[in-house]
């Protein structure tokens, strides 16, 4: 059987080095040792998280135009760091933030960077809405992703306001995936970005349906948004 790293190489393109490969494996162990006290993530077998979440994680270089490398990147809701933990590992030279408002979640990102010695990467507990206001975030990264945080309309709204023109929005989704992305024409097209492509992704041995949502930021978002903290989950932008 082959190892979720030869799928990584195989599907993906990427080859891990011996130390990033023993920096997924200490962050397989973290995770599995911090979820005996927290509830991190329901996967918890370590064949499964190999699977499901690093893999996974790693699916969204699909997304990416051939021999494009973000320099920035912004992961909104990362619960235990991911994708962007696993990005990171990938692209060390790239600004990473990890936005996560759950306090517990929040400290486990912060422990891993510190325990994989990982440069240049920040750790925020402040809501979506806030960081997309922020002079120091907003329409600075070349990619901003987010896996399974809410329904579309909302995440355009979270993300596009936070990537520079002509940077990608990554978003992971399940079955609903192209009904989301049509019921959020309106949104991607107020905050400045079009939609670029929806890609399957297969994982080894699972089933449930799986797609990358990639939208390109084609010019700036108008300045009010996103809207203050609440209102684009409570009233998302209709088409």
């Amino acid at each position: 059987m082959q190892t979720w790293q030869e799928y990584a190489k195989m599907d993906y393109g990427v080859e891990l080095s011996a130390p990033q490969a023993e920096q997924f494996d200490v962050f397989l162990n973290e995770l599995l040792e911090w979820n005996q006290k927290f509830n991190l993530t329901a996967i918890r077998e370590p064949e499964a998280i190999q699977i499901k979440h690093f893999l996974d994680s790693l699916s969204v270089l699909m997304a990416f135009p051939k021999d494009w490398t973000p320099q920035g990147m912004i992961d909104i809701g990362t619960g235990a760091g991911l994708p962007g933990i696993p990005l990171k590992i990938i692209y060390p030279e790239a600004r990473l933030t990890l936005v996560e408002s759950v306090k517990k979640k929040a400290g486990f990102c912060e422990h891993m960077v510190e325990v994989l010695d990982l440069k240049d990467v920040i750790v925020s507990s402040a809501r979506a809405e806030e960081i997309g206001q922020d002079p120091v975030h907003r329409e600075r990264y070349e990619l901003a992703l987010a896996r399974a945080v809410a329904k579309m309309p909302v995440l355009v709204e979270y993300l596009l306001p936070l990537v520079n023109v002509g940077g990608l929005v990554v978003m992971q989704k399940s079955t609903s995936a192209k009904e989301e992305a049509e019921a959020s024409r309106n949104a991607i097209r107020l905050m400045g970005g079009k939609l670029v492509s929806i890609i399957p992704v297969s994982l080894p041995g699972v089933e449930d349906e799986r797609y990358l949502v990639t939208l390109e930021k084609t010019k700036t978002t108008p300045a009010e948004f996103p809207r203050r903290v609440g209102i684009p989950a409570k009233s998302p932008i209709q088409n």
